[in-house]
């Protein structure tokens, strides 16, 4: 059952390298309470805000909302996407040219990994 509640509330997520701030209304979210979050605007509709709650029995949660349960995607296609279009030999000449390259055994396959997991972050 869905319940049509026309009630608003600012929510302002300030995200930070790993970590993000979530306040309701002005109110700051316990960091602990929401594992994740996602955004969603399509055109001409209102933004939806998904909080991903952990179990905290500390944690009060009150008022009206839209309750949906969701499972996380499987990353795998995504994934694939991602390394289909990676080059070999960039891919190469940034790990070979990363400082944090070591000389221990399996440092390039590290410093592989590395570098795909930032480019896959933006970074």
């Amino acid at each position: 059952m869905e319940h049509h509640d026309n009630s608003q509330h600012h929510v302002q997520i300030t995200a930070h390298g790993g970590k993000a701030d979530v306040e309701i209304d002005g109110k700051p979210v316990d960091p602990r309470a929401v594992k994740a979050y996602s955004v969603t605007h399509f055109a001409g509709e209102r933004p939806e805000v998904l909080l991903h709650v952990a179990d905290r029995g500390d944690t009060q949660w009150s008022g009206m909302a839209r309750v949906a349960v969701a499972d996380l995607p499987d990353p795998g296609p995504a994934a694939a996407v991602f390394l289909e279009a990676i080059d070999p030999e960039t891919l190469e000449r940034a790990t070979l040219a990363r400082p944090d390259l070591g000389t221990e055994p399996n440092s390039l396959t590290k410093a592989m990994l590395t570098q795909l997991g930032e480019w896959a972050r933006g970074l």
